[in-house]
């Protein structure tokens, strides 16, 4: 028996990073599992790894309207019904505000917090139709703070933890349980820096998280998995921050 058995669940981001290891462990606690993205060729070659009966890959631009009622309908089509959603698709752009042009600002803000919007309006009267089930934000640490130089990731990712409060408020009487994943730095495309040695990533790391390593995609999928099945019964509306300990405090020794 897994903890997914019977469940429909559409993750966004799933072709590579933090979505593909959720879309891989919630297929294997017993959910189908629809795998949205834009990166079309690896989504695929995922959804072909789990297999037919247990995922679908849709093109995903979490950004558009149509795409979104197209990736519903998929769902409903291949599988009867949609009654989970993990909003993982985001992207980071890193500058200083007063350097940052406005069309990048604003990508940042139609992928992160509008694609989040888009999928919580989309999915959620489906989730309500089929008897209820979760929404699974990602949000980030820095939506509980601020860093320095990644600005409007940051505005986005605070964004994010409020569009997740609101639609608890208003989709609990539908049986729908929301809550947001804040990571920290993790082991995917987003956190390795292009053209910084590896090695010297690590060593940042390490010197700054308090269990001194970077994070695993994996250890992002359990906790969505907690999030998404009934151990989490009792719990919505909340961030659950995943950092290696990097929000608790500044050690001196």
């Amino acid at each position: 028996m897994g903890k997914l058995d019977g469940r429909v669940v559409v993750i966004t981001g799933a072709a590579r990073g933090q979505g593909e290891q959720e879309a891989r462990l919630f297929a294997a606690e017993g959910a189908r599992v629809v795998l949205g993205d834009v990166l079309d060729e690896p989504g695929r070659a995922v959804a072909k790894d789990l297999g037919e009966e247990r995922a679908a890959y849709v093109h995903l631009d979490v950004t558009r309207e149509e795409e979104w009622a197209a990736a519903v309908a998929a769902a409903k089509e291949r599988f009867g019904r949609v009654d989970g959603l993990v909003n993982n698709a985001g992207i980071v752009r890193f500058n200083e505000l007063v350097s940052t042009p406005l069309d990048e600002f604003q990508s940042l803000v139609q992928v992160n917090q509008t694609g989040c919007f888009l999928g919580i309006r989309a999915v959620a009267p489906e989730i309500v139709a089929a008897g209820g089930g979760t929404i699974v934000n990602t949000s980030s640490y820095t939506g509980m703070t601020g860093m320095a130089g990644v600005g409007a990731y940051t505005a986005t990712k605070h964004a994010v933890l409020g569009l997740t409060r609101v639609a608890a408020l208003e989709l609990a009487a539908g049986g729908v349980r929301v809550n947001a994943i804040c990571p920290g730095a993790i082991d995917t495309a987003m956190s390795n820096l292009e053209g910084v040695d590896p090695a010297a990533t690590a060593e940042l790391y390490r010197t700054r998280v308090p269990l001194g390593r970077i994070g695993r995609p994996e250890e992002v999928a359990s906790l969505a998995l907690f999030l998404t099945s009934e151990d989490s019964s009792y719990i919505t509306g909340q961030p659950f921050v995943i950092d290696g300990g990097w929000l608790a405090g500044v050690s001196l020794f």
